[in-house]
């Protein structure tokens, strides 16, 4: 009896070992460049290091101390002033798994088996200079469900940007691809030929979907990218990549809500604790912090408490994707935000528009426009100190394509008409201003509507009236557009061709244009 109760004691001992250890180690300058610490190579001090939860910052000599658990990932939080070894893929390395027993056995395959925790981990950093201004590439959404819309993905946008220069950092938010997880390796091959640092946000539609607690939703993501939330830095940024898909939903077990695990909120708050309060903080996330208009996408408490850690910090920017409609949202006072000035928070459009509908294009890729009427395509952020400008660039057309202009293409001369002139602004937002004129006449403003874009009302109607077979699928039903304005169409004006002008100013005070024409004509 007593050999039984010893054997078991040992039993849970060794568990416990094995659950819960303390890793030592290194962060250290890579002179050579061989992801080795070789003696004369000295260590980094004052640099974050993360388990996931806790966060600390290496001394005088470069060493980290922390506590780590079985099925944790270690991972280093890069400054400013040095960069990232990365792989083959341009994915940066700058994480350890450990997982002794490997990942669960599911459909797709997690991490395997790391084995016995090393006697430290070491993290190398190369030297960099340190950019006050620079620019990051974002993409929402590629969710190709197939090796056809991965090839659509990769002709459509990647080859647009391949090889782009004066860009720091890529950065994808989220369904990177379509529930089928085997099609991650397509989407990294794909994304490496841009050829710049990429960074992946976990969506919802990479999450392995057999299991029943949200940690382990993200092992096959973590096998192929790493930590599903982690942290790093650019000149004044600081980055937190978050994953904000609670599956399953924990209301009903079925599905997934938006929001935050107590983990996920507990590592916010202690690397924020080493995040000079001057810095603008950039928040990537895959599901918007909004509610969207079919109901409650988020959980109301986690967005609060993660208000609540950015209260201190004046300077903050919060990014998602997963709508497929281009939106920005700001959170005051009465949303729980604790700052007077609102928070911004950019529902980026998607690379896969409308998941690969519409009519194909010259290169044989669906044109796929949003239903908000926003055409594909994929967006800048210039970011300088710690101040920020945000760009839009639709896929396949010139950077100047930044409006829609719809209007009538022709009217009867002095005949009332209840039509007029519509112009989608992809960037705008509600602290943009329009303005339009006739053939360089007066400026005359135009007012911001919520509702369908008319233009692509048009394209989806096309499918429902055309006698024949279209190559291409049916778009999507339309949804509201948030950056649409409207003017009346003047009508009394000479007879003949007459030029639209349309002039649009965002929040960041950058001016875009865009004209059309019309006719007026007499009834015969």
């Amino acid at each position: 009896m007593k050999t039984t109760i010893l054997f078991i004691a040992m039993l849970f001992s060794g568990l416990t070992c094995l659950a819960q250890q303390t890793i030592s180690g290194y962060v250290y300058e890579d002179l050579n460049v061989n992801n080795k610490k070789d003696k004369r190579e000295k260590g980094i001090a004052g640099v974050s290091v993360t388990n996931g939860v806790d966060v600390v910052q290496t001394d005088a000599l470069g060493r980290y101390t922390l506590p780590l658990q079985a099925d944790q990932i270690l991972a280093v939080i890069k400054p400013a002033d040095y960069d990232l070894p990365k792989n083959v893929l341009h994915l940066p390395q700058f994480y350890h798994i450990h997982k002794p027993v490997g990942a669960p056995e599911l459909k797709y395959k997690g991490v395997a088996p790391t084995g016995e925790l090393p006697e430290e981990i070491n993290f190398a950093l190369l030297p960099a200079k340190v950019e006050a201004t620079f620019t990051a590439l974002v993409f929402g959404d590629p969710q190709p469900y197939n090796l056809m819309e991965m090839a659509f993905f990769e002709k459509g946008i990647v080859h647009e940007v391949e090889g782009i220069a004066n860009v720091s950092l890529g950065i994808s938010l989220g369904d990177l691809v379509g529930d089928d997880l085997s099609l991650f390796k397509s989407y990294q091959e794909a994304v490496a030929k841009v050829g710049i640092p990429w960074y992946n946000v976990m969506g919802n539609h990479d999450l392995n979907l057999d299991v029943t607690r949200d940690e382990l939703a993200d092992e096959t993501f973590e096998a192929h990218f790493g930590p599903s939330h982690y942290a790093f830095n650019y000149g004044k940024v600081h980055f937190i990549v978050l994953d904000d898909i609670l599956y399953p939903d924990p209301r009903d077990g079925t599905g997934y809500w938006g929001g935050f695990r107590e983990d996920q909120l507990a590592f916010i708050k202690n690397d924020l604790a080493f995040v000079p309060k001057d810095r603008l903080i950039v928040l990537a996330m895959h599901i918007p912090l909004f509610d969207e208009d079919y109901g409650d996408s988020f959980r109301d408490s986690d967005r609060t408490a993660l208000f609540e850690l950015l209260e201190e910090f004046p300077h903050t920017l919060s990014l998602s994707a997963h709508t497929h409609l281009q939106r920005q949202y700001f959170f005051d006072e009465d949303d729980g935000w604790k700052q007077p000035k609102p928070h911004h928070h950019y529902n980026v459009g998607t690379t896969s528009g409308d998941w690969y509908k519409g009519k194909l294009n010259k290169n044989g890729v669906p044109v796929s426009t949003m239903r908000d009427g926003t055409p594909k395509g994929y967006a800048f952020i210039d970011f300088d100190g710690n101040s920020y400008a945000l760009r839009y660039k639709v896929a396949n057309e010139e950077p100047s394509y930044q409006m829609e202009i719809f209007a009538p293409k022709v009217i009867e001369k002095d005949k009332r008409t209840s039509a007029g002139i519509y112009v989608n602004f992809f960037i705008g937002n509600e602290k943009s201003t329009l303005r339009f004129r006739i053939d360089e006449g007066t400026w005359q403003n135009m007012h911001y509507l919520e509702e369908y874009d008319p233009a692509y009302l048009l394209e989806m109607f096309d499918w429902d009236t055309t006698t024949e077979l279209m190559d291409g699928k049916r778009p999507s039903n339309p949804e509201k557009c948030r950056h649409l304005w409207r003017a009346n169409i003047p009508n009394r004006l000479p007879v003949g061709k007459h030029v639209i002008e349309v002039e649009a100013v965002d929040m960041f005070g950058k001016r875009y244009t865009g004209q059309t024409h019309y006719e007026i004509k007499t009834a015969e």
